[in-house]
């Protein structure tokens, strides 16, 4: 298809190209080959009398021309869709699609009766969970070719987002734990023990740890490391391990693996979880739906066990 001289063919893989900005990403996601992809770049180069791209190392980057055209692509796209897809107002409830979410289990664990609320809506949705970001701190491609990212403000996720629950770190040790004292661990004490540390990445520093690092405290060679919360009461269990998790995760845990939830002795820190998602979104309704199904499910949720 061709308009004023110009093969709107080629707005998928711009898109594509300029989110990416990387050849092989980008083919990828449009299922091009590699050949394919790149006579689609030469092809935009000459409409556009722009390099789009340029190898910098063995990485590429966005020409100033193509960082500006970049959000005119990415809300033109979703418009130009919907229009040739001749529904232009779609039933969002009746999609057949895939969403992705990038979450940690505590999230999935917290937010599991509001997906499954809106999966019943829509039985033709796919919900795909996926890890947080490897690199949150340049995290906009994630936002872009993801759908959501749950997670606490801090970390370098950036854009719009909507607030979804609160609460608050707790430490968590077994029960017959000799520093317990009257149900108190003293902060002495949780500086002595043996730390079991949920780490997400090289570059992931939770509300909590940034509070122990403000406190001069360095959990970065603990002695057991999981990749997520919900393991670690399990680890925890029969040992003189400590782990700062989420307190309802404790909670709900803790009578099953023998272990308990105290007060965090380095003060309340809270734990304000939200959904993220890139402005590009914003022009697709079954995006839009459904982030505004799972936030008034959760609402609904948290105010009947309140």
């Amino acid at each position: 298809m061709a308009s004023g001289g110009y093969d709107l063919n080629l707005l998928i893989p711009l898109r594509a190209l300029l989110e990416e900005a990387n050849v092989t990403r980008a083919g990828q996601r449009v299922q091009l080959g590699q050949s394919s992809m790149s006579s689609a770049l030469s092809r935009l180069r000459v409409v556009f009398n722009d390099e789009l791209l340029v190898r910098v190392g063995r990485d590429y980057e966005l020409t100033p021309f193509a960082r500006l055209l970049l959000p005119q692509v990415q809300a033109t796209v979703p418009l130009l869709e919907r229009v040739l897809s001749n529904d232009p107002e779609p039933d969002p409830a009746a999609a057949v699609r895939t969403l992705t979410l990038m979450i940690t289990d505590y999230g999935i664990m917290r937010l599991r009766g509001a997906i499954a609320t809106v999966l019943a809506e829509a039985p033709g949705i796919q919900v795909e969970l996926l890890p947080l970001p490897e690199r949150p701190m340049e995290s906009e491609r994630d936002l872009v070719t993801n759908d959501f990212v749950v997670t606490v403000p801090g970390i370098g996720i950036d854009g719009p987002h909507e607030a979804l629950l609160e609460d608050e770190y707790a430490c968590l040790v077994d029960a017959a734990n000799p520093a317990l004292r009257d149900g108190v661990l003293s902060f002495d004490d949780f500086v002595a023990l043996p730390q079991a540390v949920a780490q997400f990445g090289r570059l992931h520093f939770t509300p909590a740890d940034r509070r122990l690092r403000e406190l001069g405290i360095d959990r970065r060679e603990p002695r057991v490391t999981t990749s997520s919360f919900l393991p670690l009461p399990s680890v925890v269990a029969g040992t003189d391990l400590v782990a700062v998790v989420p307190r309802v995760l404790a909670e709900q845990l803790g009578p099953v693996t023998g272990t308990v939830a105290v007060d965090a002795p380095f003060g309340s820190v809270e734990i304000a979880l939200k959904l993220w998602w890139h402005p590009s979104h914003d022009a697709d309704p079954v995006h839009v739906w459904f982030r505004e199904r799972l936030t008034a499910a959760l609402a609904t949720e948290l105010a009947a066990a309140a």
